[in-house]
């Protein structure tokens, strides 16, 4: 079998006309999740005609499978537009092709047979609509055909070859970029063979702070600065180059591509809603890294329930006093202003009443990691993504300058924090593709180098089946998420794009690192071997930054709503 599918050309592997059946598979599967909006909206309206919280929270799981589907649709679409671009250009060559093709081929059939939101929980199209019409959207030729005959043993086989030849960097061919992000593509991947991947699994093992000379060094390259208008001491690059560099600096380990996260939401917060003299002082500060920034949102018992935060801020004076809980804020000790989400209106229980303060802290050591007054800190121990820490944080008296009220008016923290969503989704959708790469490499390398029945066990086809999907996979979340950045780069809203991109680039990046381990066997279980971290790493992308039960219902909402 081995031997007929290298024998088989490109040519033969290819189906005709491939890119005029994406566009047609695609555009079905936007048609169906068009159609199938009634239906899904009805389930869930109020008398009123307006949809029902209630009504939604019960039909959970047809409500977040249309956002699943959603997201699926639009992925396809970017794909599509990908090689319809690189055909006309005559740069969509035989991997992007096969590429193309498996990842459609195995998503279709997913949309016809049922789209997994996790291990456990799979939406059919039936859960979504009943209408035999609609449903017979998924049944279109163009869809049948790549499902049928896309993603054939020998188009994966092939896929597996070409990764082999090169350890996987194939996948990073034609990405869609232009030179200058190719350059900073480059730029980045060499300073983290360099600087990060060697270590990396060793400062994981010891679960220390990632060493601060490593911070400084990517200070002076302008990572922290990435996003910043120039006018305040950044680099003025736009959401592009935040994704470039996030996704190469995750691929040598997450830690450190995570580093700049906190960066670009204070960055962020005090961009769309700090006053321009907050924006003088902070944002060069931010850019050259001389100080570091934390984002301190979360609470016990509140998790993505924001609007029930209870930690207390009280103007007293010319200074606010802060008293209560935080918990799961990263890189807190280190820090030297945190991004603090509080109550200052004491009569308030929701959204309304929460402020935005930018709270200033010394920063801590390995023997006082929390040396301010009227604040304290216990570390959380995590499985992954180390390097900066977990902790909670108690404040009783914290005092913060009243100046330093992120835009001088009270009650607009919620609003101030909304406005930062789509960077950060991009951001790690970003850092989730730099993730799964890490794993499609990892998982690559030791396939071709492990021996077993007298050959490599990257000649056995089911390896090839991983790797080949790993790579498609990573080829199609990319493309969704470089979209999402592009509309933000161009001043359109993109909480719906990010939030899809985010959504399926987390779970791309959780079944590559788990396909990885797989090929390991039972090294990958062992703590010494790279695949055990991605693991670990992998699984917290479908939890931060929105997890994925409530990034699908955002995005449903937000479809759902369109027209009220």
């Amino acid at each position: 079998m081995t031997d007929t599918v290298v024998q088989e050309t490109s040519e033969s592997l290819i189906l005709p006309g491939l890119t005029v059946l994406l566009r047609e598979a695609a555009s079905a599967a936007q048609l169906f999740v068009a159609e199938a909006k009634p239906a899904v909206k009805a389930a869930i309206t109020g008398a009123g005609g307006k949809i029902d919280r209630k009504l939604a929270d019960d039909k959970q799981h047809q409500v977040h499978g249309y956002g699943w589907y959603a997201a699926y649709a639009e992925l396809l679409n970017q794909v599509a537009g990908w090689a319809e671009r690189l055909e006309a250009e005559g740069r969509f060559g035989e991997i992007e092709a096969l590429l193309a093709q498996l990842l459609f081929s195995e998503y279709c059939a997913q949309l016809v047979g049922g789209v997994p939101m996790n291990q456990g929980e799979i939406v059919r199209p039936a859960h979504l609509v009943t209408d035999r019409a609609v449903l017979n959207r998924l049944y279109s030729n163009g869809l049948m055909k790549l499902m049928v005959e896309g993603g054939t043993q020998a188009v994966k086989t092939r896929i597996a070859r070409r990764l082999a030849e090169a350890r996987g960097r194939p996948t990073l061919e034609n990405t869609g970029l232009d030179e200058t992000f190719e350059m900073i593509r480059d730029q980045f991947h060499a300073f983290a063979e360099e600087k990060v991947t060697p270590f990396a699994h060793q400062w994981h093992l010891k679960d220390e702070l990632i060493p601060i000379e490593l911070v400084e060094e990517l200070g002076a390259l302008g990572v922290f600065g990435l996003t910043i208008p120039e006018e305040y001491g950044g680099a003025g690059m736009g959401k592009m180059a935040m994704c470039v560099v996030s996704e190469e600096l995750s691929r040598a380990w997450i830690g450190v591509g995570s580093l700049a996260t906190r960066s670009e939401i204070a960055g962020e917060l005090i961009l769309t809603g700090g006053t321009e003299a907050q924006k003088h002082y902070w944002l060069p500060k931010i850019a050259d890294a001389s100080i570091l920034p934390t984002a301190v949102f979360t609470e016990p018992n509140t998790g993505s329930d924001l609007g029930s935060l209870r930690t207390r801020a009280t103007l007293t004076g010319d200074a606010y006093l802060v008293t209560g809980n935080k918990t799961w804020i990263t890189h807190a000790a280190r820090a030297d202003v945190m991004t603090l989400l509080v109550r200052t209106e004491a009569d308030t229980s929701d959204y309304r009443g929460l402020s935005m303060l930018l709270a200033e802290k010394p920063r801590g050591t390995d023997e006082a990691p929390f040396p301010a007054d009227g604040m304290s800190g216990g570390e959380i121990g995590v499985i992954g993504y180390r390097g900066m820490k977990e902790y909670e944080l108690a404040f009783d008296g914290f005092t913060v300058k009243a100046e330093n009220l992120l835009g001088g008016v009270p009650g607009q923290g919620f609003k101030q924090l909304m406005a930062t969503f789509e960077s950060a989704r991009i951001q790690t959708a970003a850092r989730a593709v730099g993730v799964a790469q890490a794993a499609l490499e990892t998982g690559l390398a030791y396939a071709l180098d492990r021996q077993q029945f007298g050959q490599a066990i990257f000649e056995f086809p089911r390896v090839h089946n991983k790797l080949a999907m790993m790579a498609a996979e990573i080829m199609g979340v990319r493309q969704l998420t470089y979209f999402a950045a592009r509309q933000k780069d161009e001043g359109k809203r993109c909480d719906l794009e990010a939030g899809m991109a985010k959504l399926i680039a987390a779970r791309v990046a959780w079944a590559a690192a788990d396909n990885a381990l797989q090929i390991h066997g039972g090294s990958g279980f062992a703590v010494e071997y790279v695949a055990s971290r991605l693991l670990a790493d992998a699984r917290i992308l479908n939890i931060f930054e929105g997890a994925g039960e409530i990034q699908a219902q955002v995005i449903a909402r937000r479809l759902l709503e369109e027209g009220n």
